[in-house]
């Protein structure tokens, strides 16, 4: 990733302050750091008094907010989320007020052409948030079958032609393997009819469920929801903002079946037509919150 600025525009950052209630003097975690913008928001917040936690498991996303976040009451780290519980023990933090997951990419992977994520990127086609843990997408579509491919990306894209474009993708790799972002869009754009009424590329499905696999993100996401409520004080709120039905149901049944906490927002929050024209990816953004009983 380059040096350049973030681009990153937090999503729902009026209504995230509100639900969860942030106020001086309190400990937050950001599970998901990204570009720094919520980040940001809490620490006009909490002072005096208080401090964020934020983790990420991007170390470039990391390494940026050492430099654009430097002076403010933070400690960054480079884990996942749902090893929260292991960065408190580590800095001797018992419990904490507040805890933020805004699940996904930021915008700074995706526009960052090295890392794959972006339709039309000419770099390889990894997807790794972590670049030193896993397998790369492009290594991923040339080793699973297509039966396997197909069921990757209909459960974790809900794609209903997953099977048509998991049998290219094999028979393209028998002469010219995919590698970049580029030769992936291209061949579900042949696979995929586009509506005109539907507004969305048609590799947005594909791609969606390819970072999911690479990055086990709902398993991370289900680990991490069963694991961080434990370090919440009583009172303190969680917020998951999600961009897809996957993590939403799972965020809506983790909620639902735990005694130790009390949902707040019996409808999901969404972002004001407002927002969504300042902010055309928040479009999808949908956030629920609970409190610790």
């Amino acid at each position: 990733m380059d040096n350049s600025p973030t681009v990153h525009i937090p999503v729902l950052g009026t209504e995230v302050l509100d639900f969860l209630a942030i106020r001086p003097g309190q400990t937050v975690l950001d599970g998901t750091l990204g570009g720094g913008g919520h980040t940001r928001l809490f620490a006009e917040h909490i002072e005096p008094g208080g401090r964020i936690i934020a983790v990420d498991r991007d170390p470039a996303a990391v390494k940026a907010a050492e430099t654009s976040l430097a002076g403010l009451p933070i400690h960054v780290a480079c884990s996942t989320y749902s090893e929260l519980p292991e960065v408190l023990d580590a800095i001797a933090v018992q419990w904490a007020d507040a805890v933020l997951l805004d699940l996904g990419l930021s915008s700074d992977q995706l526009t960052d052409s090295e890392r794959g994520f972006s339709y039309d990127a000419d770099g390889a086609l990894d997807m790794r948030y972590d670049p030193s843990q896993g397998e790369p997408a492009w290594r991923l579509l040339g080793r699973l079958s297509a039966e396997h491919l197909a069921t990757i990306i209909f459960e974790y894209g809900e794609e209903r032609f997953s099977r048509r474009i998991a049998r290219e993708i094999v028979a393209r790799r028998r002469q010219d393997p995919i590698r970049t972002a580029r030769d992936l869009a291209q061949l579900v754009r042949r696979c995929v009819p586009r509506s005109k009424h539907h507004r969305i590329d048609p590799a947005t499905r594909t791609f969606q469920a390819l970072r999911i696999a690479v990055n086990r993100e709902l398993d991370e996401l289900k680990t991490g929801l069963d694991r961080i409520p434990d370090r919440l004080s009583p009172g303190g709120r969680i917020a998951v903002i999600s961009f897809h039905s996957l993590e939403d149901r799972i965020v809506k049944n983790a909620f639902r079946s735990d005694d130790r906490l009390s949902i707040i927002t019996r409808k999901t929050i969404r972002p004001s037509d407002e927002e969504v024209a300042r902010n055309r990816r928040s479009r999808s953004a949908r956030m629920r919150v609970a409190e610790r009983v």
